[in-house]
């Protein structure tokens, strides 16, 4: 009896600390992923076409198999001239050539596999859909990265930005606001910092003191070089993140759309049965 109630409030303190974790996340602004783009045909086709060219050198799909992208409305050839590199058939899960031995070499860990990303990353504070949309969005130009990016929604983020070519160039402005307690006087108060990354990932920082009363949280503005291309690709982003939805749910749209006839049929059968009652019990009293 000991063993199970020590059992359950570890759990119970796992859950704790997963939902603090959450709780922290969610300072960061999550942006709302255009819903309407999973129910596009052209949106998903476009969405899978950029996760096949961008996303597939590292992160594969293994429980999804290429055949499944019938169901946007590609056909096996499309799929097979389009979408599919190397020898692998349509009846093939979405694998790529490297092994998890060589991207532990090359990268430290390896990429996580995709299949079901959008529903890995939903939390109680916000969608999958939304965190990975804002993910590929919040990329900024930062020098003193590993890489040379930094990420909103994943600060210190690993990956490098693979779409950078399709966004293109822009100015980034970071404005946290945080409790600041004065070490001489003990006096605490609110600080606002806001930082300026340029183009080229050059960080230009100040430092304000607030009066009166604040809000703990981080707000973000982009200003991108040419506002055209940064809105196309804001719009391959959300078709991206259509077809990973897809990806994780592919029965999402049939089993909502018998869940409809499902529901029509127990309000018909509803009202049968109400006749059907009142006539057997009509001669009763």
């Amino acid at each position: 009896m000991k063993t199970i109630i020590t059992r359950l409030f570890v759990a119970l303190g796992l859950l704790g600390a997963a939902g603090g974790a959450l709780a922290a996340g969610a300072a960061i602004p999550i942006e709302h992923w255009p819903a309407e783009r999973g129910r596009s045909f052209g949106a998903l086709q476009n969405g899978a076409r950029l996760f096949a060219n961008y996303c597939m050198g590292c992160h594969s799909a293994n429980l999804v198999r290429w055949n499944r992208l019938e169901q946007i409305g590609l056909d096996e050839k499309q799929i097979k001239e389009f979408l599919i590199f190397g020898n692998q058939k349509v009846g093939d899960t979405m694998r790529i050539a490297m092994t998890p031995a060589d991207a532990k070499v090359w990268f430290g860990k390896a990429p996580p596999d995709l299949s079901v990303i959008t529903r890995a990353r939903t939390s109680f504070d916000f969608a999958g859909t939304d965190y990975i949309y804002t993910l590929l969005r919040g990329y900024y130009r930062d020098s003193s990265a590993p890489t040379g990016w930094n990420n909103i929604a994943f600060p210190g983020i690993g990956m490098p930005h693979i779409f950078w070519d399709r966004q293109g160039p822009r100015e980034a402005t970071l404005v946290q606001t945080h409790r600041h307690a004065d070490p001489k006087t003990g006096h605490a108060g609110f600080v606002q910092t806001t930082t300026v990354f340029d183009v080229n990932g050059n960080a230009t920082k100040t430092e304000t003191e607030l009066k009166g009363p604040a809000t703990e949280g981080l707000s973000y503005t982009f200003r991108p070089l040419d506002p055209q291309q940064a809105r196309q690709f804001d719009s391959d982003a959300a078709d991206l993140v259509a077809f990973l939805a897809f990806i994780t749910d592919p029965s999402q749209t049939a089993r909502k759309r018998i869940g409809v006839w499902v529901l029509v049929f127990l309000a018909f059968f509803s009202v049968i049965a109400w006749r059907l009652n009142s006539v057997y019990w009509k001669n009763i009293k």
